[in-house]
């Protein structure tokens, strides 16, 4: 039985790589920030700006993400996204001012609509009882990434302080960060060519009368009984037709689809309101503050890489077998009480960088098993199939205008709150969030899409 998975597992695989991509664009700036800001020259508010810039970028190509993806389908899109991905490293890596600095962040910043849409696809090509782990796949390549990111950036401080031959040949003294930001380029450009051999999904087949085409495809990815029972549940579906841009924004915002809209929102927003993109993107900068060098500064982030990868491996385990609320509730107590460790150890006179570091590990382990994967596969899945992309595409805008606000605002905070008091403002919002989701969160794990669909918008058609 698991040789007929195999096709299904290697594409959701291969989608889910544009996870790696996103987690080392996002995560590599916590080591570039530094020799940025003495080479320009930038106040706290424009190191915000070059942090943060991408999550901008995300917030508008988001709003097109769900619309392009619907008309043109996931594949194309996805490849769209690679290229983008690559043209942001490199012109990131050659950034001649600022200015230039912020516009090739930017334009990385469009391609994290592979947020949006590797979960997107991979949950709608997928058999039921394995979507979690699949859609999941994104999230430890996001976690990789991240992990990458960091210990790509400790090993190229580690050679430019070694004055080797290669690292002089390299010109790693004056462009350290230069190479930081464009070996990204290399995964990036492999993405775009593993995703010209993925099949078009299945469902986005289905929703424009390409029945033949779309029943091949899951004959192929999936065992007979399984694509017999997928397709008997496509054609099943009360929303198996395609929605004109202005009808599906509508339906969105319609009574009926209000709570299912309030979850997702709900979740989005908590996901970065409780600070993790403050704790990816500024590890380093986090760690200095608390007494240890830069140094010892870049070798704890790759600590929190390791972490990372190590509990989303765990959840990925988990999420098909103890369920996508439990996680959620799990995790969120985790992230309550590390960020409140965090808070105690910055306000004692005498810092204790060791239980400071203790509280970013916990908090990073809790959101690592819940908020991070288990958000994507609430999205991919709860929506109906002829809104689905643009409804987690506005989620998508929500939670990036969140967590670019974040971003920005999180040097200032250090700088004119402390780092005491913004940490307890983050195990608050987690606070708020348990509350949330225990109340709103339904159960949705082992169902198919249709399934799903009938359970949480009955009267959707």
């Amino acid at each position: 039985m698991l040789s007929f998975y195999r096709s299904s597992w290697k594409i959701a695989f291969i989608v889910s790589l544009g996870g790696f991509i996103f987690g080392f664009d996002a995560s590599v700036i916590s080591g570039v920030i530094g020799f940025v800001e003495e080479e320009f020259n930038l106040s706290t508010w424009q190191q915000g700006f070059v942090v943060s810039a991408p999550t901008l970028g995300a917030i508008l190509a988001n709003f097109g993400a769900g619309y392009f993806s619907d008309r043109l389908g996931r594949k194309p899109v996805l490849i769209i996204i690679a290229v983008l991905y690559s043209i942001s490293a490199i012109l990131s890596a050659f950034a001649f001012s600022y200015e230039m600095l912020i516009t090739a962040r930017f334009i990385g910043g469009l391609a994290f609509a592979s947020l949006i849409l590797g979960p997107l696809y991979i949950a709608e090509i997928s058999p039921a009882h394995k979507r979690g782990r699949f859609v999941s796949f994104n999230q430890l390549n996001i976690m990789i990434g991240f992990s990458a990111a960091y210990f790509a950036n400790y090993l190229f401080l580690y050679f430019q302080d070694s004055q080797s031959s290669l690292a002089l040949s390299l010109g790693l003294k004056e462009n350290i960060w230069r190479w930081m930001l464009g070996i990204e380029a290399i995964p990036a450009i492999f993405y775009a060519l593993l995703l010209s051999f993925i099949p078009r999904s299945p469902r986005w087949l289905a929703l424009n009368k390409s029945h033949v085409a779309a029943k091949k495809v899951l004959d192929n990815i999936m065992s007979p009984e399984e694509a017999k029972h997928q397709w008997k549940e496509i054609n099943s579906s009360q929303c198996n037709y395609h929605l004109p841009l202005k009808e599906g924004m509508l339906k969105i915002i319609s009574p009926k689809m209000r709570a299912v809209l309030t979850l997702g929102l709900v979740i989005g927003i908590i996901q970065q309101i409780t600070g993790i993109n403050a704790i990816y993107f500024y590890a380093p900068t986090i760690f200095e503050q608390t007494g240890v060098g830069k140094d010892a500064a870049f070798a704890q982030a790759v600590l929190v890489g390791i972490i990372n990868l190590i509990f989303t491996i765990i959840a990925m385990l988990l999420i098909d077998k103890v369920g996508r609320k439990p996680l959620m509730l799990a995790g969120l107590v985790g992230v309550c009480i590390s960020m409140s460790v965090c808070a105690y150890g910055f306000s004692q006179a005498e810092l204790n960088p060791q239980l400071i570091l203790m509280g970013i590990l916990g908090f990073v382990a809790s959101f690592a098993m819940s908020l991070g994967p288990v958000m994507w596969v609430l999205l991919s899945e709860i929506f109906p199939n002829n809104i689905r992309a643009l409804a987690i595409a506005s989620v998508g805008v929500v939670n990036s205008i969140v967590s670019y606000l974040v971003q920005l605002v999180f040097p200032w905070q250090l700088d004119n709150l402390g780092a005491s008091l913004t940490f307890a403002i983050y195990a608050a919002f987690a606070l708020i969030g348990f509350v949330l989701v225990f109340k709103l969160l339904p159960e949705t794990s082992g169902l198919t899409l249709e399934e799903l669909e009938r359970k949480l918008t009955p009267e959707m058609g």
